[in-house]
């Protein structure tokens, strides 16, 4: 990807470039990232557990249920999603135009997991097809990344009325599907998007601003987690971008390193 590309991407993101004295404009996102030219391929082994020295450790509690993937071999991603369509374990149910239940490779090196759907998911049944989708979308493509070859869902399936915050009864009967989805796709790096889906996902009620910026762990892999602004939340505080950028920088050495 061409320097004017990447540095457009940032522009639309929010983030200023700035250049050093004695450094060429066109050299400094290669100093400032590594270079992921060509399209990240999925690991040849993920038995082969590389221990990652965490820049930021949080520790987390939190306990997936499935601890055995043969407890779902008769399961793929299409057989879930047909699951999810039919669900009817919570009443959002009632009130959706269409379940939302995820998009990208089922072979993802990195998966993003949001808080559920909004009023353009719940009217398309994508994730983030929205002005917080778009925004997105050039969050990934500034670490050369695009929605083909990652993963995206949300905690919830289902648009909960007037964008209110999902509640525990609705999170406890969609969590199966989420924990499934993670188990199947084996993700090198988990990306969380947002406060909502940080405390849901790693059962933990730290605030945001202690939880972004730092590396921690989910389940029995010990999946890397990075965790970061919601989109939408950056379109009302462009002022936190530029943090966004960090933690966007910091999955990909994590993948770099996988």
């Amino acid at each position: 990807m061409d320097t004017e590309i990447k540095q457009e991407y940032l522009k639309q993101m929010g983030i200023d470039i700035w250049v050093r004295r004695n450094v060429e404009p066109d050299n400094l996102l290669e100093q400032k990232t590594i270079s992921l030219e060509e399209p990240l391929p999925h690991s040849v082994s993920k038995s082969d557990e590389i221990v990652l020295q965490p820049e930021s450790y949080v520790e987390t509690t939190s306990e997936p249920a499935i601890e055995n993937s043969s407890l779902y071999s008769d399961y793929d991603l299409d057989r879930l999603r047909n699951e999810v369509e039919q669900c009817q374990k919570c009443q959002l149910c009632q009130t959706r135009n269409n379940s939302v239940f995820g998009y990208g490779s089922d072979v993802a090196r990195l998966m993003i997991i949001g808080e559920a759907p909004g009023a353009d998911e719940d009217r398309e049944g994508l994730p983030f097809v929205g002005r917080a989708g778009k925004l997105l979308d050039n969050m990934l493509l500034a670490i050369k990344l695009n929605r083909e070859i990652i993963y995206i869902a949300n905690i919830l399936k289902c648009r909960p009325p007037n964008n209110r915050d999902p509640q525990v009864a609705e999170v406890e009967a969609c969590t199966p599907y989420l924990e499934r989805q993670i188990e199947l796709i084996q993700p090198d790096v988990i990306l969380v998007l947002g406060r909502v889906a940080a405390h849901y996902l790693l059962q933990t009620d730290a605030p945001l601003s202690r939880l972004r910026g730092t590396q921690t762990v989910y389940g029995k892999r010990s999946t890397p987690v990075v965790i970061t602004y919601h989109p939408a939340y950056l379109l009302r505080s462009p002022d936190q971008k530029r943090k966004s950028w960090e933690d966007l920088k910091m999955v990909k050495r994590i993948l770099s390193k996988k």
